[in-house]
Order: C-alpha cells, then structure tokens, then sequence
C-alpha cells in the first residue's frame, strides 16, 4: 500500500477538504470527461446544460460547509489548489447573474444555481455517505451524461466505479508493486523498519523518491509546510465574526497578543507551552472556517493539529530545523496512510475520530520522530493519540466547520503533543497496537449513528440554539 504524502497533505480551500475541495474536484473530473471520448456521446450530440445534485452528507451539511459554492467553483473551471479565495465571491456572483458557466476550453452551459443545484437529503447514494451525481444535457433537455461522484474524505473523490474497485483491491489485499517499503498496516512498518535498520521516515521517502527525485520531494515537503504555516500567520492576524450565521468571533489574534505580552514579562506559566499550541491550531482551523487557504491534514477539519505541533516544535525544541520539517511530514503521512487504507478519514463515514482522531496519531508520531524516537515509539504515539479519541462524534452547529471543531484542534494538538512524550518516555513496547485501534476506529464508525456522522442532525448540533 502506497498514499504520497502530497495526496495526505494537499494545498486547498476550507472550509472542508470533503465537503468543499472535493465537491470542486470532481466538477473538475466531470468537466474533463465531457470533453473526452470515454463516453457514448450520440451522433451530433452537444452539451448544452449541466445539473448537480448533492446526496447524503453532502446535502445535509453542504450549504454550512460551502459545498454549494465549491461546485458552482469548480463548473468555472477553479480547483482547490489553485482558486483565489479574494475572487471567490465575484465568479459565484457572475454565474448566479447569468445563468451559465464557460470553463476554459469549454463552450458556456446553462446552468443556473437556484434550478439547477440540488441538495437531496431524502435520496442517499450507495457508496459512500458524501456522494453527488452530475449530469449533462443537450438543448432540449435531454440526459446525455450521468456520472456518480463520491468525496471520501481528505479531497479524495472518486467515481462510483473506481469506490467499487478500491474496495475490491483492498480485500485483495496484495501488496503494491513500485515501491521498496509497500507496509499496509503498523506491523508491516514496523517489520520492515527492523528488517531494514531505517527510520519511518526514511523508509516514506524512498517510497516517495521511487516516483520523483530527492530534490522535487524536499521541493514539495517545504512546499507544504510554507502553506501550513502561512495558514497559521494568516490565522493570527485575523479579526471579526466568521461566516455561516452563528456569529462566532475569532479569538486566536487575541489570544495570540495575550501570549506575546506574557512571554515578553517572563512570568512563569506552566500552561505556557500549551497555550500556544492551542492558539497555532485555532488561527488554523479559524482561516479554515472563514474559507482561506489550508493545507489538508489529513482533512480541513482536522486541519490545525499537524501544523500547530510543528510550529510547537520549532517555537519549543532548540534542534528543530528544515530536515526535522521533512522527517515530521513524511513519518505522519505514512501513519495518515495506514489510517485511510485500513479505516476512514471521513467524518461522514466514521465521525470526528477519523478526522481529529488521526490527525492527532499523524502529529504524534511525527513529533515522536524529530524528537528522537524509534519506530516502535513512533508507533505507540500514534496508537496513544488515536486510541483517545476513539468514539468522538462528528456533530457541527449548522453544518458549519466551528463549533465544535476549531476548540477541538486545539485539544487534538495537545493530546499529540502528550502521547509523543508518553511514548518517548518508555522503550515502544506497548498494550495496544495501532493496527488493533484503527480497526476500532472503523468498527466503532460503522456502529455509531448517521445523526453523528457530520449530517448535524444530532448531538450539539441540535442542543445548541443557532444565533
């Protein structure tokens, strides 16, 4: 089993990699197939018109999470890691006026917004829970094309084809040629690791270095932490009420400038460490909400932990540098990709603990690393970390990512933060494998209700008095 760490950390939107980046992606993904001849397309035939309708999760929560707008987006022809979220506003406002889209390449279809965009929450999709079906037709309104698309978290879309044939693979389960290193599970890894005398880290690397030189990999790795970390200045800076209608302020500016004042008069505080922690993942997750560019880790949701322990670690530890960086984001890819082979990432599909859940083993484990750890301590990290969100529901106050999501970054960071230094603490040997918790994490999903699994339809979401 081989994921890149570009496909576990991808530059994107907020405010939800499955809800936003890949609704827009797989318009995009749609777009390209009318374009091509991978379909019957009847003699003489021509696009004229397209219609979306969105399913499940994507239905429930798809006008809070901007679900709405990422497709209207990505119809123009803008993707994730390339749309400019100043023009956002103007393009949707554009196609809303003119009832039509033109993307590059692409004659204008009709397509008005208010007709033409469906939220469907009575008609759910087979396959996954955030599922959405997009079609084309001609001038008299004939169906030319129909095709399913699945967002199964992390931006990851796929077609309903391609879901069937992923599954088949996995219950296959042979191991992936191309690449020295193909662990599928923490055993694997840790067998391998021992077999091989490398680190997780390099051992990701070589995976990585099979497909592209040493220098675009570092290339790409700086890359990715340059976006994290511009997320968090940008979060910082940031000031006023987030959108959606629940009237919720930023509050990491703030509290950033209580910090600055405290560190500056050297008066002793215990807490400090985490303090600002909890204040990198926030300025995170607040950007994330307000629709800025974030860095998927391994969701938007989720958004705020991996950086906050990085930026944690170079504000904190005197040896952290560039190389620490790297090895930090390769280390928590391979425990990201172990996750979504063997379980979900998917708050629709297993709820918050696959999202906060594993974004905390990724930062544990890459933390445990940098800071001197053996893979079998890397590994009881990240079992750690995830083993204490196990069960954690994934309930947002008007299908909006911010309450409770930006708080619970926050506390995902220092759970990392706490089970990298428990882990290093000991010698690896441990009760609980991480195979054994990610598998948990996957029962426990299926198990626990839709009404928790980011539809908004239970838990706070419903306790709570929207303002």
């Amino acid at each position: 089993m081989f994921l890149s760490v570009f496909d576990v950390f991808k530059i994107g939107i907020g405010p939800s990699s499955s809800h936003t980046m890949g609704p827009m992606t797989a318009a995009n993904r749609f777009l390209d197939l009318v374009l091509s001849s991978d379909w019957p397309r009847p003699t003489g035939a021509e696009v004229s018109a397209l219609k979306v309708s969105l399913h499940g999760s994507l239905a429930f929560t798809g006008v809070g999470h901007g679900t709405g707008r990422a497709v209207i987006l990505g119809l123009t022809g803008e993707r994730p890691d390339l749309v400019d979220p100043d023009r956002m506003d103007a393009i949707i406002a554009e196609v809303e006026k003119s009832g039509k889209v033109q993307p590059p390449g692409h004659p204008a279809y009709a397509f008005q917004p208010a007709t033409d965009l469906v939220y469907d929450k009575k008609k759910p999709l087979p396959g996954h829970a955030n599922g959405m079906s997009l079609s084309a037709l001609d001038r008299d309104g004939r169906v030319l094309l129909t095709q399913v698309y699945y967002s199964i978290g992390g931006g990851f879309v796929v077609t309903d084809l391609e879901l069937e044939a992923m599954r088949k693979a996995d219950q296959a389960a042979k191991p992936q040629a191309g690449v020295p290193f193909p662990f599928a599970t923490a055993e694997e890894m840790l067998a391998m690791a021992e077999r091989s005398g490398r680190t997780i880290a390099q051992m990701k690397r070589a995976n990585e270095e099979a497909t592209m030189s040493r220098e675009a990999l570092d290339e790409g790795l700086d890359r990715i932490w340059n976006a994290m970390n511009s997320c968090i200045d940008r979060g910082l800076k940031g000031e006023g009420i987030m959108p959606g209608g629940l009237n919720v302020r930023r509050r990491a500016r703030a509290i950033h400038d209580k910090l600055h004042e405290e560190w500056r008069s050297n008066r002793v505080n215990p807490l400090l460490a985490n303090d600002w922690l909890s204040v990198y993942a926030m300025a995170v997750n607040e950007e994330n909400a307000a629709g800025g560019r974030v860095v998927t880790a391994p969701t938007n949701g989720a958004a705020g932990v991996v950086p906050a322990t990085i930026r944690y670690y170079l504000h904190f530890h005197e040896d952290a540098d560039e190389r620490g960086i790297r090895d930090y984001l390769l280390t928590a890819a391979a425990i990201g990709g172990i996750i979504k082979h063997n379980a979900s990432i998917s708050g629709a599909e297993v709820g918050c603990q696959g999202e906060v859940g594993s974004a905390a083993a990724m930062a544990a484990a890459g933390l445990a690393a940098v800071m001197g750890g053996t893979p079998a301590q890397i590994e009881n990290a990240a079992e750690i970390a995830l083993e204490h969100h196990l069960g954690m529901t994934c309930d947002p106050v008007g299908g909006l990512v911010q309450v409770p999501c930006i708080e619970r970054n926050a506390l995902g960071a220092v759970k990392a933060v706490t089970a990298a230094s428990l882990a290093l603490k000991g010698d690896g040997t441990h009760f609980v494998p991480l195979d054994a918790c990610i598998e948990t994490m996957r029962q426990t999903g299926y198990d626990m209700s839709e009404k928790y699994k980011e539809t908004s339809t239970g838990g706070l979401a419903v306790n709570l008095v929207e303002c």
